[in-house]
């Protein structure tokens, strides 16, 4: 409690507020007072859960797009998701910005799908940079390989890259990125490394993300150096997720995939029966600060919600507010709060077990191989 408080003071003496988003440390500076205001009522929402918000969110995921170059086994773009295939229009990117930019800290640009395939993508980042927000994306990375990407994503003022390379050789990388090719990868990572040198600067942090299977566990020891060959700025060690959404029910998958490590799994499981451990308070934090925006504009309580089973308003018709404040959110807190475990999504979310939050335990290590100042 007392570190909360001491960051709020600091938050209105200096008009900055830093924190971490995927082990990234993200610092907005020049906050204006109604921006702070939000960001203590947006915070305390999170802890009360109240069914209407006192704040507009800080944090959204935005999807630029559902399309994907490749076909990993576990993803809803390769199951089905059974709605449309799309990219986000800029002007309803924009129109988003320009609806929470009093309130907005971080956009992560984002969800299903490949968000670089998006021909507007650069333009989108810029425009919400421009804005005062800061925007953090995460990509399978074969597009930086060609043409000028590599250029277009460092002049964008995008903050932090996460390049998703679970394999250091073909043979492991391809287990799981079905249709992608590891050297395409590593050269899109050189092109983007090489571009920041050239134009001198230090944004994007480039991310090499590993998360941990059974199938590349044993190059564990080898990824330092992999990673400072390649130049990144930090290298993440992620926990594989062995109970998620619902979407890795396939028989025998947990075999196939699962490390067998224990420290390198989400979340914790019982040495009784070997089941997840439940808890009774669900921390998540999604339904008040972290709401989803599909790239057709739909509005999801998370990213879990990949098929639109419960869709919450639809901005091509709506206010973002009407729907933020509107009964059907306001109807899903409320019985989340009541009994979470019932719900189809949240009952089955790794947030609803120990050592399972999202946020706070999916990284199993992080070193950062070039120090940057939270700035």
């Amino acid at each position: 409690m007392l570190t909360h408080v001491s960051n709020v003071c600091r938050a209105f003496l200096m008009r900055r507020i830093c924190f971490e988003a995927d082990g990234i440390p993200v610092a907005v500076q020049n906050v204006s007072l109604k921006k702070i205001i939000n960001w203590v009522l947006t915070e305390a929402s999170v802890f009360f859960k109240p069914s209407r918000p006192w704040g507009f969110p800080t944090l959204i995921q935005v999807e630029p797009s559902n399309h994907c170059n490749l076909r990993c086994p576990f993803c809803p773009v390769t199951l089905g998701m059974g709605r449309e295939l799309g990219h986000m229009k800029l002007d309803m990117f924009k129109e988003i910005i320009d609806q929470l930019r009093d309130y907005l800290l971080l956009i992560l640009f984002w969800d299903w799908g490949e968000p670089f395939l998006n021909p507007n993508a650069y333009e989108m980042i810029h425009y919400a940079c421009q804005c005062g927000i800061k925007v953090i994306s995460s990509t399978n990375g074969h597009v930086f390989a060609s043409g000028d990407h590599a250029r277009k994503v460092v002049q964008s003022g995008l903050d932090a890259l996460i390049f998703s390379v679970d394999g250091i050789t073909e043979e492991a990388y391809r287990r799981y990125r079905d249709q992608g090719r590891l050297e395409t990868v590593l050269e899109g990572i050189r092109k983007v490394v090489a571009e920041k040198k050239r134009l001198k600067v230090k944004r994007p942090i480039v991310n090499l993300r590993y998360i941990v299977m059974r199938h590349n566990e044993r190059d564990i020891g080898a990824l330092r150096e992999f990673a400072r060959s390649l130049g990144v700025d930090m290298l993440v060690l992620r926990r594989y997720h062995t109970a998620h959404s619902g979407h890795q029910s396939s028989a025998g998958w947990e075999s196939q995939y699962a490390p067998s490590e224990v420290k390198y799994r989400i979340p914790a499981y019982s040495d009784e029966d070997g089941q997840p451990v439940r808890i009774s308070r669900n921390p998540c934090r999604n339904l008040w600060n972290c709401p989803t925006i599909h790239w057709d504009g739909t509005v999801c309580s998370c990213f879990a919600d990949s098929c639109e089973k419960h869709p919450l308003g639809f901005l091509a018709r709506q206010q973002f507010g009407d729907i933020w404040n509107g009964a059907d959110f306001q109807d899903l807190r409320r019985e989340f709060r009541n009994h979470w475990q019932e719900l189809p999504l949240c009952g089955i979310c790794t947030y609803g077990f120990e050592k399972g939050d999202i946020g706070q335990d999916s990284n199993a290590e992080v070193e950062w191989l070039i120090r940057h100042k939270c700035t």
